[in-house]
C-alpha cells in the first residue's frame, strides 16, 4: 500500500540517511515530498525550502534535530499525518506530546530498519 511519506530535513548528499531514505521509499513503491535547507533533487523528488500546503501525507518521518524541528512544529500539526517517525537522533518530547494530543501515531524508529523488515 503507497504511503505519501514527507521526509523533514532532506539532503542531496547521497551519503546523508535522509537522502537514503528518499531513495529507499521510492524503491518501495512510496511517493516521497522532500522539505530541506537547500533546494535540490534527488532521483527526481524535488527538495523543497518552503512550508507549503501537501495533501494526504500518510507519514512524516524526521531527519533534523529537536532544535531545528523547532519552526516545523506548526507546519507538521497543520499537515495532518497519519504518523510521524522520529528516527535515531531526532527523538523530540515536546513535539510528541502535541502529536499524541492530535491524534497522531508517533514512533521513535529508523525509517530504513521499518522498510527492510516490512514494517512500514
Amino acid at each position: 500500500m503507497e504511503k505519501k511519506t514527507m521526509v523533514l530535513g532532506a539532503s542531496e548528499n547521497p551519503s546523508r540517511y535522509s537522502n537514503i531514505c528518499i531513495n529507499r521509499l521510492l524503491a518501495y513503491g512510496h511517493p516521497v515530498v522532500a522539505i530541506g535547507k537547500r533546494k535540490g533533487k534527488v532521483k527526481g523528488v524535488e527538495i523543497e525550502t518552503e512550508q507549503k500546503p501537501v495533501e494526504d501525507v500518510d507519514t512524516i518521518t524526521l531527519y533534523l534535530n529537536p532544535t531545528n524541528q523547532k519552526p516545523y512544529y506548526d507546519y507538521i500539526l497543520s499537515l495532518k499525518p497519519k504518523r510521524v517517525i522520529f528516527n535515531p537522533g531526532t527523538e523530540n518530547d515536546e513535539l510528541e506530546k502535541k502529536l499524541v494530543q492530535k491524534g497522531v501515531i508517533t514512533q521513535e524508529a529508523c525509517t530504513l530498519v521499518m522498510l527492510s523488515a516490512g514494517q512500514y
